[in-house]
């Protein structure tokens, strides 16, 4: 079986064209980028010049899978309908320029299920899944990631990941894992392969590994169970490069893009090193 493809989150400032010079400075081979900013719910869309542009330097990149990230403001489990109608507007809007650029999907955070019930939150999730991908028909694929816990997010459990994507009942929607945020959640330790093992197979028990998109490779900055969202780079964080090595033994990710959201040891993102760092854990 061969080992995953290693990349990382790329700026794409100044031209989507950039994302791939990014990429290549670094040896991504699969990437992740904003399509639009991610800290405001206006949606400016890509020029024609500029996608084209980034297709031709794509096709020509060696790049195996592209995927974009939504904005972090979006609440579809909000009990305000105002809130709830402006996210569905946002996430569309992402997740066109993810089908007209030809990328994979939108991988999105299920953010905060708000004063409402969990079932409830659920409930009000799913129904803006299914408006937004009727709102943009394709083969974009809309991605769910398992969040950090903490406060009253949704999606830190399998348990909770199960039942939105069970509900949701189409092919278009798929999920991300980050290694991260289920350390932070307290869903997983990675000190016992064993451990591992199980945490996968409840997981493809329950949802199916199949439907588990791409990996988010991040250490954590803070210890396990903390519920917050804080990345580190590979091996310098809580989850550490024994850690990594151990999530590496578990062959059915391999398949999966892996990419990284990290802090880069320059502070300017992934970087070489910690590719090299991932792709060390899978040697031997």
């Amino acid at each position: 079986m061969e080992k995953p493809i290693f990349g990382g989150h790329v700026s794409a400032a100044g031209g989507l064209v950039n994302a791939v010079a990014n990429a290549q400075k670094i040896g991504a081979r699969t990437i992740q980028i904003f399509g639009a900013s991610p800290r405001q719910f206006a949606v400016k869309m890509p020029s024609a010049d500029s996608i084209a542009a980034y297709k031709a330097a794509i096709a020509k990149s060696g790049i195996g899978s592209v995927y974009l990230h939504a904005a972090y403001l979006v609440r579809l489990g909000s009990e305000k309908e105002s809130l709830r109608a402006i996210s569905i507007k946002n996430l569309a809007g992402h997740l066109k320029i993810a089908e007209m650029i030809g990328a994979r999907g939108l991988v999105f955070h299920l953010g905060s299920q708000g004063e409402g019930s969990k079932e409830n939150a659920i409930k009000k999730t799913v129904a803006g899944m299914h408006a937004v991908l009727k709102s943009v028909p394709g083969k974009a694929l809309l991605i769910m990631e398992n969040s950090s816990g903490g406060g009253t997010k949704l999606g830190a459990t399998v348990d909770d990941l199960a039942a939105l994507f069970k509900k949701a009942k189409t092919s278009r929607v798929k999920l991300c894992f980050d290694t991260a945020h289920a350390f932070e959640a307290g869903v997983l330790r990675y000190e016992k392969p064993a451990d591992i093992k199980k945490f996968f197979d409840e997981w493809d028990r329950k949802i199916g590994l199949p439907n588990l998109e791409v990996v988010h490779a991040n250490d954590s900055k803070t210890a396990f169970a903390t519920g917050a969202d804080r990345h580190e780079n590979i091996g310098r964080g809580f989850i550490g490069l024994q850690g990594f090595k151990n999530l590496a033994l578990e062959k059915r990710l391999w398949s999966k893009p892996w990419i990284l959201e990290v802090p880069g040891f320059a502070d300017e993102g992934p970087d070489k090193k910690n590719i090299e760092a991932l792709r060390t854990c899978f040697s031997g």
